[in-house]
């Protein structure tokens, strides 16, 4: 026993114990004197009645408290020892007792919600420190999670699983979704202005130009070559034409951008219902994953992926661990921001929790049962001795005490009943 407090509690119990026993010698010398000088005077007779009954009270909870714990004197008598007699049903009726009352779903749940686990996380999370330690350890376990899953075939089967999901997806009806989107956004007039611009600058390319003019050249009558026509037209042609784009790229409502319009929206509405469309993209999209390169792109992109997160992650600059560290105190920042989803993660916590107490409380019933089994019965005596044992030794007391009151109050009855009141 070398905890400072247990050894305050044994030292306190020793003195208690021995006040109880000198007080029961006391009163049983008290009682002894009192007999012998009760023929001197009356008043000793009430002495030795509260004496004897003091004495035998005290002894009676001498008694009660030591057949807790042990056989008194060492004598085999029936109903004592009861904690070490009853250890195993004590360790039963324990286990059963915790796993009824103290987790009970009610109980559970109540306890649970007391503790705003979203605040806590959030807090953790917000300290950069921490999170740069949560962030490194992450890092240095990524590539053992990679060998990983070489080793245990994870990575065929996820590439199967997405293969599989690929081919499932109706590409035409998809492509004709997106294409709506961008329409409803407006985002693909910016693509026709993309496709303007390239125009444009095209047109003021000197290759360019050169083509056409020999396209132009070789088109026309040798006379009219003579004339230098072919430079007059492609001119005319290049001003006109850059003309046209400068216009339609300042005029929201240009007809060109109407035109456009309605051939993005034919094309979409042919993608979503056209029947041939469907076929074309499902034939396009089956020869794409079955072809070598695809399979090759897959395997190679997997390694270059591992190669980049395991030489990161051996790096003292890690791009990785910065990146998770910004992100992570940036959850916890945010989660401490907003009380709803606090609120929301609190909820689901305190639901997941629940569940998993409640699924495993008779594991935890029958744990502490075995445990409490498991001990050694004198130091579980002993234990419960240092706990309760000087309330214990207080009984003992009580006991002299109301016996010896009890003890008076009988003889001034006696005595009553003697001289005829």
């Amino acid at each position: 026993m070398s905890d400072p407090a247990d050894l305050e509690r044994a030292r306190a119990l020793r003195r208690i114990k021995i006040y109880a026993t000198v007080l029961l010698v006391g009163t049983a010398a008290l009682f002894v004197v009192a007999r012998h000088l009760e023929s001197g005077h009356w008043a000793w007779g009430y002495v030795a009645a509260f004496a004897a009954a003091a004495t035998v009270g005290g002894l009676a909870d001498w008694y009660a408290v030591v057949a807790l714990f042990r056989r008194p004197l060492g004598l085999p008598i029936p109903h004592t020892a009861i904690i070490p007699r009853n250890h195993v049903r004590i360790a039963d009726n324990l286990g059963a007792f915790i796993e009824t009352n103290f987790l009970a779903p009610d109980a559970v749940e109540k306890k649970l919600g007391e503790v705003d686990f979203a605040a806590q996380i959030a807090d953790w999370l917000g300290n950069a420190e921490r999170s740069a330690a949560l962030a490194g350890f992450t890092t240095r376990l990524l590539p053992q999670m990679l060998t990983a899953i070489d080793q245990s075939g994870l990575r065929g089967f996820l590439g199967g699983r997405v293969r599989a999901e690929l081919e499932r997806i109706e590409l035409a009806p998809l492509a004709g979704n997106l294409l709506s989107a961008l329409m409803e956004t407006g985002r693909h007039q910016r693509l026709l202005n993309e496709l303007m611009g390239a125009l444009d600058r095209m047109l003021s390319s000197e290759e360019t130009l050169k083509v056409f003019r020999e396209k132009i050249r070789a088109e026309l009558p040798a006379v009219f070559n003579l004339y230098r026509a072919d430079a007059y037209l492609l001119r005319k042609i290049v001003a006109s034409t850059s003309s046209f784009i400068e216009e339609a790229r300042k005029d929201p409502q240009h007809p060109l951008r109407q035109e456009f319009d309605g051939f993005v929206a034919g094309f979409v509405d042919r993608l979503r219902t056209s029947k041939d469309f469907a076929r074309r993209a499902e034939k396009l999209k089956r020869d794409l994953l079955d072809r070598p390169e695809v399979a090759r792109l897959s395997e190679g992109a997997w390694d270059s992926i591992r190669s980049f997160i395991e030489s990161d992650a051996k790096s003292g600059e890690s791009q990785i661990r910065r990146q998770l560290e910004t992100i992570l105190v940036d959850i916890g920042r945010q989660l401490g921001r907003d009380s709803a989803i606090r609120l929301e993660i609190n909820r689901g916590l305190v639901r997941l929790l629940s569940d998993f107490v409640q699924s495993q409380k008779s594991g935890v019933g029958r744990f502490i049962a075995d445990q409490v089994k498991g001990w050694d019965i004198d130091v579980l005596i002993g234990r419960i001795e240092l706990t309760v044992g000087r309330d214990l030794q207080y009984i003992r007391f009580n006991g002299a005490m109301i016996g010896g009151l009890a003890g008076l109050a009988l003889h001034a009855i006696d005595q009553g009943l003697k001289l005829g009141f």
